[in-house]
């Protein structure tokens, strides 16, 4: 079941640094919502600290809330390693684990967490998952070959197949595309509409015209300059913000006349 997250108050420190300040929003359970902004403005870094990857940074830490489903993800009863199981990452670049085949990399996750598994369970999840990774077809036949063999695109979406293994309730993705040809492109950009049916979804992305395409809301970082905090300037569904943005500032970064 996809979850809604509700950020309240929310401060994000390099040590001593203030990376992003004070960031209020509700992201909506089943939608996508996309960041975009210009770099260092610290969207990356808030999408990290939403299943609190931001921390294992050394030095790194959150001040605030990040409320899914009435569990404050910060609180100190709350173990990290379960809030990433509940809200998986999709990376910049694929990551498939090197050394192991198709298969072994979808379920790798799951049996980290789970321990052992029968072959027709695992057999199962990994055809589920490939299936709901749009991969499936293009792969089936050789499972037991390596992830890294895989083109590009075919390793981003394995990535996801490897995320939604784990069944998730959120799912975040950091420029999922920003490696990929535009085919690739499209195709992710194809399974995030799918995958909005079972999943909430946060992308950030540097293409205007991606977050405009994938996006049902879009929120807006920038900084004041350099050295300050990134701060969220503008949260509002996509068509508003694209046509008839409430501050000037993103409508002067959405249609490029900075950033």
């Amino acid at each position: 079941m996809a979850k809604s997250i509700d950020v309240s108050d929310v401060n994000i420190y390099y040590s001593d640094f203030l990376a992003v300040e004070g960031v209020n929003m509700t992201i909506r359970a089943g939608a996508v919502t996309a960041f975009i902004g210009p770099s260092g403005c610290g969207k990356s870094t808030f999408l990290r600290s939403l299943n609190r990857m931001h921390e294992v940074i050394p030095g790194a830490r959150v001040e605030g809330k990040i409320v899914v489903d009435g569990q404050d993800l910060y609180d100190a009863s709350v173990d990290p390693v379960a809030v990433r199981r509940q809200v998986g990452m999709v990376f910049q670049r694929p990551n498939p684990f090197p050394t192991m085949s198709i298969a072994d990399n979808v379920v790798a996750g799951l049996k980290l967490n789970s321990g052992r598994m029968s072959k027709s369970e695992t057999d199962d999840v990994v055809e589920k998952s490939l299936r709901g990774a749009n991969l499936w077809n293009e792969v089936k036949d050789r499972l037991n070959k390596p992830g890294m063999g895989l083109s590009g695109g075919q390793q981003q979406r394995l990535c996801i197949a490897r995320a939604i293994a784990v069944e998730p309730q959120i799912l975040l993705m950091d420029e999922p595309c920003s490696a990929l040809d535009p085919i690739s492109t499209s195709a992710i950009e194809d399974l995030i509409h799918q995958l909005k049916n079972d999943y909430t979804i946060v992308i950030v992305t540097h293409n205007m015209q991606q977050a405009a395409r994938v996006s049902d809301e879009t929120g807006f970082f920038n900084l004041k300059a350099t050295g300050e905090p990134g701060h969220l300037v503008e949260f509002n569904p996509t068509k508003k913000m694209f046509a008839n943005p409430d501050d000037p500032a993103t409508e002067a970064y959405i249609s490029g006349r900075f950033g």
